[in-house]
């Protein structure tokens, strides 16, 4: 009697099991962004561990057309790797970013969260209000807050959008300066106090900072660097 229960109760686990296996399946293939371990728990039946669904989900994908990836702190269905180019002719073009862009979206993706001003001045160069815009408009990098500063300057940060474009799970995922300078990114002789700082992106706002409050006020407009613009 008591083998009856207990294989009674293991086949209402397993039961249990699969039917979580399903419902997180289907929430990630129907979500347009990655869903988190926590948002998935709290769609599966109670007692059930969301780390082994996820677990045996990537198992069971793994040698698929899809796979489950760990991207921007949560879970998504991306196409296996070596798929790739089959997409390819339908995928919309990459965005391109000028060197600018580029050079701006590091600064801010490793210093954050950090100013118009201190922008300009780790690049050595003022900075266009059409870079920041083109990197805010493809939702990469956002406005956190003011600084506690004069002119109480708007502080930016990268968001979750940013670490799904380059396949990132965390923002310390980000290469430091060995394998900046092992890729080839940085060349030529190193000054010895040049680093490359453990980036953060807790989106809590700081000390120094202040939440935005009215956007209709001047963003950092006397903030400028005395260099000349970018282009």
């Amino acid at each position: 009697m008591a083998n009856a229960l207990q294989n009674e109760a293991d086949g209402g686990g397993a039961e249990a099991f699969a039917q979580a296996l399903r419902v997180v399946e289907a929430l990630l293939f129907a979500s347009a962004v990655p869903l988190s371990a926590e948002e998935l728990a709290r769609a599966i039946p109670g007692g059930i561990d969301v780390g082994q669904v996820l677990a045996r989900l990537t198992e069971l994908y793994a040698a698929r057309g899809v796979n489950l990836r760990q991207v921007a702190g949560g879970h998504a269905f991306r196409t296996a790797p070596d798929l790739g180019y089959l997409l390819a002719a339908e995928a919309e073009p990459p965005r391109r970013l000028s060197r600018a862009a580029l050079e701006v979206l590091s600064i801010i993706a490793y210093h954050q969260p950090v100013t118009r001003a201190e922008i300009e001045e780790i690049r050595g160069v003022a900075t266009a209000k059409g870079t920041l815009d083109i990197l805010l408009e493809a939702g990469w990098v956002r406005l956190r807050g003011r600084r506690r500063s004069p002119g109480r300057p708007v502080t930016f940060g990268t968001t979750p959008a940013f670490l799904d474009q380059f396949g990132l799970d965390r923002i310390d995922d980000l290469p430091g300066l060995e394998e900046l300078k092992g890729t080839g990114f940085i060349e030529g002789r190193l000054t010895r106090d040049l680093a490359v700082p453990v980036p953060d992106d807790d989106p809590d706002l700081r000390a120094d900072e202040d939440p935005l409050g009215d956007l209709f006020t001047p963003l950092d407009d006397g903030d400028a660097g005395p260099h000349g613009a970018d282009e």
